[in-house]
């Protein structure tokens, strides 16, 4: 299959090419379905927890319960890889 692409589409593909994380615009545009095709499989319950869990990360900053970025980085790739995990057996 040959695409005919927009530039903007190009760039972010160049972009994410240039971060080193994927090895051709392959896996990016596989990665990008993949992440598409999780987000629109999403259930009602999970699109409720994910706004309640929203909800409560406001009201803890109001609070001024903050954490620091790498621990925040380290619980979302906890969670993201998690989700991954959770996801892909029924790929």
């Amino acid at each position: 299959m040959q695409l005919d692409l927009p530039r903007d589409i190009e760039t972010l593909i160049n972009k994410r090419l240039s971060s080193g994380s994927y090895q051709n615009a392959e896996d990016v545009l596989r990665r990008a379905l993949q992440a598409q095709d999780a987000e629109e499989s999403w259930t009602e319950d999970e699109r409720r927890a994910l706004s309640a869990h929203i909800e409560q990360g406001y009201l803890q900053a109001e609070r001024g319960e903050l954490i620091d970025g790498g621990q925040a980085r380290r619980e979302i790739d906890v969670m993201k890889n998690n989700w991954r995990q959770k996801h892909s057996s029924g790929q």
